[in-house]
């Protein structure tokens, strides 16, 4: 019997729905464990930016280098709510994409970006990535073929 790769296996575990791609326009749904309602999103890099949100919100993975700004922070901009599970595993992996469907496992921020593996459900196929900028191109490489 095949080992199946569809497994969240980490606290940051997203599931990306891609629900609509054309001419390497992406849109979809994304799910984590902290929310029950999904995430729309209508390109790849707003995918990115509500990760790095969600990582910061979470405090995992902890980022290798502050962020940079040049405007002044106020005190409470920085304070985070606790987040807490709503949704398990095998909630999760029931969520899936009229396109493509795929499990994305940041493991570290490292060098001012991400490292991690991200899994193409359709296929069951695991690939590590080495930056946020690669997984983009795994993801529309993958719904481009």
């Amino acid at each position: 019997m095949k080992k199946s790769q569809s497994y969240i296996g980490a606290r940051n575990g997203i599931v990306f729905c891609v629900d609509d791609y054309k001419e390497g326009k992406t849109s979809g749904r994304l799910y984590h464990a902290y929310k029950r309602d999904a995430e729309v999103l209508n390109s790849l890099e707003e995918m990115i930016f509500y990760m790095e949100d969600f990582f910061n919100s979470i405090s995992f993975p902890f980022p290798g280098t502050e962020d940079r700004t040049f405007r002044a922070v106020k005190k409470n901009e920085n304070k985070k709510e606790r987040m807490i599970k709503v949704m398990k595993d095998e909630e999760l992996l029931e969520q899936h994409g009229d396109k493509g469907t795929f499990i994305i496992r940041v493991q570290q921020r490292q060098h001012s970006s991400w490292q991690g593996l991200v899994t193409w459900v359709d296929e069951d196929k695991t690939v590590p990535f080495r930056s946020a900028l690669e997984l983009i191109k795994l993801i529309d490489g993958a719904l481009g073929e």
